[in-house]
């Protein structure tokens, strides 16, 4: 088993030939990533989208980052919010879904198989279509040849080392569309709001700030030779929990599992008492014992905190070591961008830890060349 040597991340030339595609880098531009995409989807003119009835829902579909970015959409929206939001990842849209609704198909390269399934099937069934994708991509064409929107598709960017650098770039023309459909207040002073927290982050997670003052990379050695179990506690929190679980197997191909407050209440707390809440007191290798990491957010409902604060003590008394980390800002989208630029930093910092290349996945590559035609 390849081991963890925290020295390494302070160690600027490991940093440097570590990252050759420059996922630290990518993580940096994230704030300039916030502005540009927003407006990028306003330049597309997604104004256009509140002319006539607002949809009887939004149906995201989309794999991996781009379907975050949909979880991220119903995270800014909130719970008040009049319409359903739902994410799709599969290869079938629901049965409801029709033409009073509108889908809007997320794919940075716009060349995903099962985006593209789902974006077709969306067009049989008569329903409004945006994507979000590459400019000339397969995507791209489908949305301006059947969308019947006046605005078929906001262009993405590219130059990212990975697409799932690109999470911004994909998020932000949803969260444009929302505020043009009066589902999420997001003016110029919330994006910016936003941008600002996430080049905060930049600034006190470079690389050059050291270990013990770098939040990034003290969170990256808490979760070394552990099994991470993260929980969020609201729409934000569990969207970027599910953020840290996906960074955590693509950036350092390393595994971790994830609930949401209350029903981890339900099955996970039991682990606390299972053989991985026991530590290896005499330091004899690896313990690979738990440790919970919970993503406090200040929207909470009130039982959520207290279900929160009671699972803490009760993982404490047990021995399980616990992080908590909680979002910063008054906006969900400042908040997203509080957590999201936290836990970017320390998947990559833990796959450097360990000596791993954070920017390739040739598992990934390989199922996906295997499955698709």
């Amino acid at each position: 088993m390849t081991s963890f040597e925290p020295e390494r991340l302070d160690d600027a030339a490991v940093l440097t030939e570590g990252d050759p595609s420059g996922m630290l880098p990518a993580i940096a531009s994230s704030g300039a990533q916030v502005r540009t995409s927003h407006r990028s989807a306003l330049e597309a003119g997604v104004s256009l989208l509140s002319r006539g009835d607002r949809p009887r829902a939004i149906v995201v579909v989309g794999m991996g980052t781009s379907a975050l970015a949909g979880d991220m959409l119903s995270a800014v929206c909130g719970g008040g919010v009049p319409i359903p939001i739902v994410t799709v990842r599969s290869y079938r849209l629901p049965g409801w879904v029709g033409a009073a609704d509108l889908v809007i198909a997320v794919s940075s390269s716009g060349v995903t198989e099962e985006t593209r399934t789902l974006a077709l099937e969306a067009v049989r069934r008569g329903c409004r279509l945006l994507a979000v994708c590459r400019p000339r991509s397969p995507l791209q064409a489908i949305a301006e040849q059947a969308s019947g929107l006046h605005v078929p598709v906001v262009p993405v960017s590219g130059g990212f080392p990975s697409s799932r650098a690109s999470l911004w770039a994909l998020a932000m023309p949803l969260v444009a569309v929302a505020s043009e459909l009066g589902l999420a207040e997001v003016g110029p002073e919330v994006v910016e709001a936003a941008a600002a927290r996430l080049e905060d982050i930049a600034h006190r997670c470079r690389p050059s700030s050291e270990s013990f003052i770098n939040p990034g990379k003290t969170l990256a050695v808490e979760i070394a030779d552990t099994i991470p179990m993260v929980w969020g506690t609201s729409p934000v929190t569990s969207t970027v929990a599910h953020r840290l679980v996906s960074q955590l197997a693509k950036n350092a191909k390393y595994p971790a599992i994830r609930g949401d407050i209350p029903d981890a209440g339900h099955d996970l707390v039991a682990t606390f008492e299972g053989p991985l809440a026991e530590r290896d007191i005499f330091g004899e290798g690896p313990s690979l014992a738990l440790r919970l990491i919970v993503l406090r957010d200040l929207d909470e409902l009130a039982q959520a905190t207290k279900t929160r604060a009671l699972a803490v003590r009760m993982a404490e008394q047990r021995g399980v070591p616990v992080t908590e980390i909680t979002a910063e800002g008054v906006h969900p989208l400042e908040r997203l961008a509080s957590l999201v630029g936290m836990v970017d930093y320390a998947t990559v910092y833990l796959a450097l830890g360990y000596g791993v290349d954070p920017a390739p996945v040739e598992t990934v590559a390989e199922l996906k060349a295997r499955v698709t035609p």
